[in-house]
């Protein structure tokens, strides 16, 4: 019996492979893009958004989602100008700031969320809650270019009031949220008990922000909880489930994969290390990271096991796979990345788009997975895969998804899904995240390749993306809240100077009780305190001067006491640091542009003595001469 599962395996992997080959054929000889054309690409894609997002403004605003085919409106997750409130940050990325400055007045003015509506906690967190986040940092801040000077937090407000009728949904035994939760009454008696994975583990980046936003570490104390309860009940083999019990800590969908009901608690892991600098995400990362790549890649593509036994359930490709190349560019693991873009992009070269599942068994769309609901991780990746590398094949990648688009999903009043990708037959319906996420990783691909003369990639700060593609910035309000970090424009919260013996009389271990309108002090739970012996009036021990920037994470060396004399202990650091991936392999070079790369986050580990207080940073970098991982110190 094993035998026969071996040799069906072996058998699916190699058609897989000439099928991959097969359909890449056309792509690796395509002319590449130019750089007049990119620009070309760049204000279609423009205009993509103008088409769909002025569609909905005359034909559903302010309902939720537009119905691009009859262009009329519908409420689909609580009835409050989803679509706007989504749309918000891309059209500050697209420099639009009247339309931007006009959006957010109106949601200040007009928005509410004292409504008896039963929302999804998951996507209303990532869509409306980071949504509101997004567009309060950038029409609050000065750098940003976008300052709106009538601005007066309005965003910040909306946010912390729906995140805190949100908060009841966390009321259970395991720390693991319900998957809904009544705006107005909390959970209802008869709310499902069973969440999923990403559900529960995908919130970590808004709560962890709105907590530093407003000095109160409820929510992102909450948050951490419930991936602390849903890592807690990983299998031997670190692998977790599709669905659980929040009640019981069950396991009620024992599928471990990288795709539906999973794909984003992988992706908050490494992101929440890299915006919070809170090292027990980044442990948490690459044990789940490293147990991934041995139970799940079977290269290049990704399947579904048992998280008990590790034995094969699915061997499919859905489309919530493909942001993981994207996810492997941040972390700096970039090889298997290309490899794995180049096969799911085959599948979209296939059909013109992907399909929510490709079976890699018989090679074929797999029954009832046949829609493509606009969808933007393969675009995404695109981006990231671009960004690292400077290869032209993925502006033809790009080229090929705007035609796809346009010539396949267009429609009168905005784009449409498309039910079938065989034969292309499109849908009345348009995902609020088409204008978040799929049409601004379109243009940040493009505009990369004409001047990067944008927020993200040439603006003040850093950015993080979140899973809806709303921009979260590395500023020391957000990223070195831990730290006590004190220097000229930087920010120091209350209490950073609060006693040690008054934190260790505070029990961290538990999530605080969950009450309406009550402030917390603002000390972060779950992080190593350092002594504050010879602080001056708040000040704070100096920062390297990359951590003033946001660009580097590292924790400060515990400061001694100076009349107390003892050997200082050797330490450890994780750090964020920005390499130059350079060394990728050199790939033909197209008309116009060369694969030279611009520098990339990767993670790197260190130890120093206590002569080196910085910590000696170990980067991995890719080999220039024989393609093979080295340790660069």
């Amino acid at each position: 019996m094993i035998l026969m599962m071996e040799s069906n395996y072996l058998r699916w992997l190699c058609y897989a492979i000439i099928f991959i080959s097969l359909a890449l054929s056309p792509f690796v000889s395509a002319e590449g893009v130019s750089p007049h054309e990119a620009k070309q690409l760049r204000d279609e894609v423009r205009e993509m958004f103008y088409h769909a997002f002025d569609g909905y403004m005359n034909n559903a605003f302010p309902l939720d989602e537009l119905k691009p085919l009859s262009c009329q409106g519908e409420d689909t997750l609580g009835g409050y100008a989803l679509t706007l409130i989504d749309s918000l940050d891309t059209l500050a990325l697209l420099g639009d700031r009247d339309r931007f400055t006009s959006s957010v007045l109106w949601i200040g003015k007009h928005l509410q969320f004292n409504i008896n509506k039963t929302v999804s906690v998951f996507e209303t967190t990532i869509r409306v809650l980071g949504g509101l986040l997004s567009a309060h940092l950038i029409a609050s801040d000065y750098a940003t270019g976008l300052r709106i000077p009538s601005y007066d937090n309005e965003l910040l407000v909306l946010a912390e009031d729906l995140a805190r009728r949100m908060l009841p949904a966390f009321d259970t035994p395991t720390g693991i949220p319900y998957g809904s939760v009544n705006l107005m009454y909390g959970v209802d008696e008869h709310e499902s008990k069973i969440t999923s994975t990403a559900g529960g583990g995908t919130l970590t980046l808004e709560f962890g922000v709105l907590s530093r936003l407003t000095n109160d570490p409820v929510f992102e104390q909450v948050a951490k909880n419930a991936v602390r309860g849903l890592w807690a009940r990983r299998s031997s083999l670190d692998l977790v489930g599709a669905h659980i019990n929040v009640f019981t800590g069950e396991w009620t969908q024992k599928d471990a994969g990288i795709g539906t009901s999973i794909d984003s608690f992988y992706e908050y892991l490494l992101k929440a290390y890299i915006l919070f600098g809170d090292e027990e995400y980044l442990y948490i990362f690459q044990e789940a990271y490293g147990s991934a790549m041995h139970h799940l890649h079977k290269d290049p593509w990704y399947v579904e096991v048992n998280m008990d036994s590790g034995a094969i359930v699915w061997p499919v490709f859905n489309s919530l796979q493909a942001f993981w190349p994207g996810l492997q560019v941040l972390a700096g693991d970039v090889d298997p990345a290309i490899r794995t873009h180049t096969a799911f992009f085959s599948v979209w070269k296939r059909y013109g788009f992907t399909p929510e599942g490709f079976n890699l068994a018989t090679l074929s769309v797999q029954y009832g997975q046949k829609s493509y609901p606009l969808r933007p991780e393969l675009i995404e990746s695109t981006y990231w895969l671009y960004k690292a590398t400077r290869d032209p094949r993925y502006l033809d990648a790009g080229r090929d998804f705007v035609a796809s688009l346009q010539y396949g999903a267009k429609c009168p009043c905005g784009y449409c899904h498309i039910t079938d990708v065989e034969l292309h037959k499109q849908d009345d319906h348009m995902e609020s995240f088409f204008l978040a996420e799929t049409v601004k990783y379109l243009w940040l691909l493009f505009d990369l390749a004409v001047d990067s003369d944008n927020l993200v990639d040439n603006g003040p700060y850093k950015y993080i993306f979140s899973t809806e593609g709303h921009l979260l910035p590395l500023t020391p309000q957000i990223s070195l809240a831990r730290e006590h970090c004190s220097y000229l424009g930087g920010y120091c919260p209350r209490n950073t100077t609060k006693l040690e013996h008054e934190k260790e009389n505070s029990n961290d271990d538990q999530v605080p009780g969950i009450e309406l309108g009550h402030h917390h002090s603002n000390i972060y739970p779950y992080h190593e305190s350092f002594p504050v012996t010879g602080l001056i009036k708040g000040l704070c021990p100096r920062l390297a001067h990359a951590q003033k920037y946001g660009l580097s994470y590292a924790l400060p060396e515990k400061t001694e006491r100076e009349d107390v004399k003892r050997p200082k202990p050797v330490i450890a650091s994780r750090s964020i640091v920005l390499g130059s991936d350079q060394t990728m392999d050199k790939r033909p070079q197209e008309e116009g542009f060369t694969s030279q790369s611009e520098p990339i986050m990767s993670i790197s580990a260190g130890g120093s003595s206590s002569n080196d207080q910085t910590g000696q940073e170990l980067t991995l970098l890719e080999s220039e001469t024989d393609d093979k991982r080295v340790y660069s110190s």
